[in-house]
């Protein structure tokens, strides 16, 4: 950090910020603006599969509860007036910040949206199924409740004859049956949903993205970690970019996971190109400098994939080599590839979920969601199949159920978005 950052002053910083002029804004003085005209807040259910510190239900339900930096501080124009956890671990925080704001935590999700009553309670619902001790199937996917706690929600609103907003952290469910009964189910409804995580609205390096309609060929980005719960940032970051050719999304023809020497025979080979690898890798932060061949392929994999339009993707998960997240995509006409990290900030109490929050905020205001809930249904569509395709040993699995296109939203990520603004903008 600079010596200009360290010793900004809060009133220069807005004064800056009136006048237009970018500035490397410390995260504080971003949450530290206050709305000069209040909002009514919206009341709001959380719904949550555990609650323990630093939880995905920590760094998202705890902002409504203690304001974006989790200090007591401004936050989002929405209060929550009822909690369901499903799970009560050790570390549970849940009860103690129930008592501590004076709201119930409630036996059933029905209870949570109703407070008791025969009709809603509440203006919107958010859905947390993420953490927990929950079971993992035959090809390694986290099975948490997410049907379960929507197909809850969805049937209090059909029985109360009301509709309200649902935010659905991460993919719509691991498995992909799961996720597409959920968004039909959202559909018949007329439920305004919406899911996904905090990368698509985090910070950049550097800071770019590409116009809508652009025309590109050919997107990669690299991920780490486990090739389930991580693997989705991944694909969801590569999916943010790609959404954004010319054309808008198609969907997507087949789906193929490949690990070992068959994922860097593929590049070889020049079916994925290696000029673009090696731009994603140049941006990617790693664990340390290693063979990338010699990555354990038990750990590691490919995913790759054809688009409907001709336009090709693949998704290196490199558990071992690299330590975060990274894209680059090929642009026709552009002599260099375009490529970026997508950084996960730790402090003030994960910044980057603050702005997934602005996002959610934005939507339970309007009723109107921010971005298209299919990108995160295409998402896990792409991810579910990948994984099917390792369990069978790398069979290429045709995926006409995949056919999902939609038009992207031109969303405002970190630092461009303000968290004081008025979400109805």
């Amino acid at each position: 950090m600079t010596d200009f950052c360290q010793h900004i002053s809060r009133r220069s910083a807005l004064q800056t910020l009136a006048a237009g002029t970018a500035l490397p804004l410390l995260p504080s003085v971003l949450f530290g603006q206050e709305r000069t005209q209040p909002l009514e807040p919206k009341r709001v259910a959380g719904i949550a599969s555990v609650y323990h510190h630093n939880a995905h239900a920590d760094v998202i339900l705890g902002k409504v509860f203690d304001g974006w930096e989790q200090d007591g501080g401004p936050g989002p124009a929405l209060k929550l007036v009822s909690l369901y956890i499903d799970q009560f671990p050790k570390g549970d925080l849940a009860r103690k910040l129930a008592a501590k704001h004076g709201i119930p935590i409630c036996s059933s999700i029905r209870e949570a949206l109703t407070l008791g009553g025969d009709k809603l309670a509440v203006d919107g619902v958010l859905s947390v199924g993420e953490h927990g001790d929950y079971p993992y199937n035959e090809k390694e996917q986290h099975l948490y409740p997410r049907r379960r706690f929507f197909s809850e929600i969805a049937a209090t609103m059909e029985d109360c004859g009301q509709i309200v907003p649902v935010f659905n952290d991460k993919s719509l469910s691991t498995v992909w049956e799961d996720a597409k009964w959920a968004y039909d189910r959202a559909q018949q409804l007329g439920i305004p949903l919406m899911a996904g995580s905090s990368l698509p609205t985090t910070f950049r390096k550097p800071d770019a993205t590409l116009p809508l309609g652009s025309p590109i060929e050919e997107v990669i980005s690299i991920g780490y970690g486990q090739l389930c719960s991580y693997g989705f940032h991944a694909v969801e970051m590569m999916q943010t970019f790609a959404e954004r050719r010319r054309g808008a999304e198609t969907g997507i023809e087949w789906v193929q996971s490949l690990t070992g020497d068959a994922m860097w025979d593929v590049v070889d080979r020049g079916e994925v190109s290696s000029e673009l690898l090696d731009a994603a890798l140049a941006h990617v932060p790693t664990v340390k400098r290693r063979k990338l061949r010699e990555l354990d392929p038990e750990k590691s994999a490919l995913f790759r994939f054809q688009y409907r339009d001709g336009v090709r993707g693949a998704v290196f998960m490199l558990q071992g080599y690299a330590a975060g997240v990274a894209v680059a995509c090929r642009v026709r006409g552009q002599a260099e590839p375009f490529a970026l990290q997508i950084e996960e900030r730790y402090e003030p109490r994960f910044p980057h979920f603050a702005y997934l929050l602005k996002g959610v905020e934005r939507m339970i205001h309007t009723g109107k969601p921010s971005w298209p809930v299919e990108r995160t249904l295409l998402t896990g569509g792409i991810l579910d199949r990948a994984l099917t395709s390792r369990f069978e040993d790398g069979r290429r699995i045709e995926t006409p159920e995949l056919a999902i296109a939609y038009q992207p939203a031109n969303v405002s990520y970190a630092p461009h978005v303000k968290l004081d603004a008025d979400p109805r903008a």
